[in-house]
């Protein structure tokens, strides 16, 4: 009886703890894939509810300011995901921007530089010398969402061009040691419908990843290992301490059993 019982706070032991292997980022040789490199270097084509932010300059600023929005009139100078949000340029249900004075202007599929192309093509009726103006076209911030198994889980907007799926793990706190490095998810909704995409952390080849680069409104989902759903502790002490409890907490059921009887 003493063996089966040590047996089986073996098995239990050793299932619950997590083998370094599962731990470790980018396991493995690096190889290199023109193919890929190419995928992920793909400019983003925009969406609806994407955010684009237009600054326009010139040197006849009265002219300027017409085309810009009217709650950039008002705003404070200090960048923050509120203030540029009402600075910026939202894309309707039918894929439109707004421009005062220009209009309506189709952007749904565009890339940032044939925005800016068909607003440089728009300016020319108001502009004698279309040299004289520059325009920036950008994204507002890449806003992306990390849910699951991390430390900090939310919605973060990162006020940069590129964004890659390890830099938005770290800015939610990192992986703790019950997520599963190997089963990382990103949804990601385009044009054709919503993507499901898995990347193992674990391996070196995660870098060539389609989804190793994040996109403005993807969604990161870490899941959790199957040790946390047992209850039984990420680490060997944890385990170890858990089964002992459960050990004293059967031998007393067993002993005040015994006294009843």
């Amino acid at each position: 009886m003493r063996k089966v019982l040590l047996l089986f706070i073996a098995i239990i032991f050793f299932s619950s703890c997590v083998p370094k292997k599962e731990l470790v980022y980018f396991q493995g040789e690096p190889t290199t894939k023109d193919s890929i490199y190419k995928l992920q270097n793909e400019p983003y084509r925009l969406q609806v509810h994407d955010m684009l932010y237009i600054d326009i300059k010139s040197s006849d600023p009265q002219l300027v300011a017409l085309f810009k929005n009217t709650e950039s009139q008002s705003v404070q100078t200090q960048i923050t995901p509120e203030i540029l949000y009402f600075k910026s340029y939202s894309v309707d249900r039918n894929g439109n921007i707004r421009i005062p004075y220009i209009g309506e202007l189709n952007v749904l599929g565009y890339t940032e530089k044939e925005v800016l192309d068909k607003i440089q093509k728009e300016f020319e009726n108001f502009f004698k010398n279309s040299d004289d103006i520059f325009i920036t076209v950008k994204l507002a911030g890449l806003r992306f969402t990390v849910l699951g198994e991390v430390v900090n889980p939310g919605t973060v907007v990162a006020f940069q061009n590129q964004v890659n799926i390890i830099e938005a793990l770290a800015q939610a706190g990192d992986i703790p040691i019950t997520g599963n490095r190997k089963n990382v998810t990103v949804f990601r909704k385009n044009l054709n419908g919503t993507n499901r995409l898995v990347v193992d952390l674990t391996r070196i080849d995660s870098f060539d990843a389609q989804n190793f680069f994040i996109q403005p409104n993807d969604i990161v989902y870490v899941e959790p290992l199957k040790q946390k759903s047992w209850g039984t502790g990420a680490t060997g002490a944890q385990t170890l301490t858990t089964i002992i409890s459960l050990l004293s907490l059967v031998t007393t059921t067993i002993l005040l059993i015994q006294n009843i009887n």
